[in-house]
């Protein structure tokens, strides 16, 4: 990412978060905070250990199409995943953080076909699960799929992994790659497709690898409905279900830095669907946001102990 693109998202989370502070009454948010019941949130800080134990499982799983003899060992393995997402969490909706997996994991003698395809199907299943949730949520919140922004996105999400199957199942689609423009670019293209295809021999893994994601964006359903009890908030958990899905799709837009802005508009706007005021949504917001941020700690140990890049020079031949 260019250093003018990282200042515009800077500037946008920034000017965002701000507006939506100043309409929530910033003096209203703050007693919200204060009077938070650190007990619950301390349930939701230990689901969002089991969903980032589930999300290295599903990852470490996807790489089921490396002959075991190149498949690096688990130590490494974790270090990468674990580091990636704590890089992830300063760059624009986690985007960053899957070209640095990436790259790590070439740097283990990956190819770095399957390297690129690993993290593009875990990208690319976690979305799905999120879509799989959001149509489920709109079975909650009827009123919802009147929304023609909220159709659009679900569409265009829908989109997404249909095409993702193609390249996967279908020889024709992939065959597509050939039209893309320059021959580096289609030499690339072309290299990433043949890995992507290789999960066509791998369905179980990925059926695996979807019910894990699903649990996931479950588990993060349950993390938002705790922090809401730790602030007061009386929402029944259908609506957690119906709106954390489709906040979650809005926080992977590329627009701003980790989601911040985006999820404090979307909460508040959501929430207030069934009566929740504007302070108590937006500090559920930021606490939702600092949940991520804390589950991605073991990655910023790692980073600071300089591990992974250690284990990635001493594989390199």
């Amino acid at each position: 990412m260019n250093h003018f693109g990282r200042i515009a998202r800077i500037v946008v989370a920034a000017g965002l978060t701000g507006y939506i502070l100043w309409r929530s009454d910033p003096s209203a948010v703050a007693a919200a905070a204060a009077g938070v019941d650190w007990h619950w949130v301390g349930v939701a800080v230990l689901l969002v250990l089991v969903d980032r134990a589930l999300m290295a499982y599903r990852w470490v799983a996807l790489l089921c199409t490396i002959e075991s003899d190149r498949r690096p060992p688990l130590g490494p393995l974790m270090r990468v995943f674990f580091v990636s997402t704590f890089v992830g969490t300063f760059l624009p909706a986690s985007v960053g953080g899957d070209i640095v997996r990436s790259y790590s994991l070439t740097r283990l003698n990956v190819d770095a076909g399957d390297a690129v395809a690993s993290v593009l199907m875990d990208r690319l299943l976690g979305v799905a699960s999120v879509f799989l949730m959001a149509l489920a949520g709109l079975a909650l919140a009827q009123d919802l799929s009147e929304n023609a922004a909220i159709v659009g996105g679900l569409v265009v999400t829908a989109a997404a992994c249909a095409a993702t199957l193609l390249l996967i199942f279908s020889p024709r689609a992939a065959a597509l790659v050939s039209f893309l423009p320059f021959a580096t670019v289609r030499r690339a293209g072309a290299k990433v497709v043949d890995s992507i295809r290789k999960y066509a021999a791998h369905s179980p893994q990925l059926l695996a690898v979807l019910g894990c994601s699903i649990a996931v964006q479950a588990l993060r359903v349950f993390q938002a409905f705790y922090l809401g009890r730790s602030l007061g908030i009386d929402a029944p958990l259908a609506a957690y279900f119906a709106f954390i899905p489709l906040i979650l799709l809005i926080m992977l837009l590329p627009i701003t830095i980790n989601g911040l802005g985006t999820s404090q508009a979307a909460f508040v706007w959501f929430f207030a669907r069934v009566g929740v005021a504007s302070a108590a949504a937006f500090a559920l917001s930021v606490l939702f946001v600092a949940l991520g941020v804390v589950g991605n700690l073991p990655g910023a140990l790692l980073y600071a102990a300089g591990s992974g890049e250690s284990d990635a020079r001493a594989t390199t031949p």
